[in-house]
């Protein structure tokens, strides 16, 4: 049994920092250029670049996330080995713990916790304009 997303990166944006916990996840690449990072707690993480036709490989549990590193939109499948497609958000995550505990644990202010999203938010824009954000001018 399978569930599958399928996710569209405009460029400069990224699928948000999220993990699953039922299921490895494959990610089948159709279109565009992506890299994921991969975390696993509680010291270490590795990034792949991918590319159409490629498959990237997640861990169950591992925080990962996409991020379009081209000029044309990423479409990708998120494969899970489960009945139903799920996921944890990271930031959804923090935002619904108690705040005093996120405080104390990861030395945020308020101003930073405030801009927490407390609903899920799948994809996160970005500027597609990546040589703008790097400094380069042409």
């Amino acid at each position: 049994m399978f569930s599958v997303a399928l996710v569209v990166l405009e460029p400069g944006a990224m699928r948000e920092v999220h993990w699953h916990t039922t299921s490895d996840e494959w990610s089948y690449f159709l279109q565009g250029s992506a890299r994921i990072t991969v975390y696993k707690a509680p010291v270490s993480s590795r990034t792949f670049d991918f590319t159409a036709g490629d498959v990237g490989y997640i861990p169950q549990a591992q925080s990962h996330y996409v991020e379009n590193t081209g000029t044309d939109d990423v479409i990708f499948l998120e494969v899970l080995q489960a009945k139903k497609f799920s996921d944890i958000s990271a930031s959804q995550w923090l935002a619904l713990t108690p705040r005093q505990v996120v405080k104390d644990t990861l030395n945020l202010t308020d101003e930073v916790l405030d801009a927490l999203p407390r609903d899920k938010t799948l994809i996160k824009p970005g500027n597609a304009n990546l040589t703008a954000l790097a400094g380069v001018s042409s």
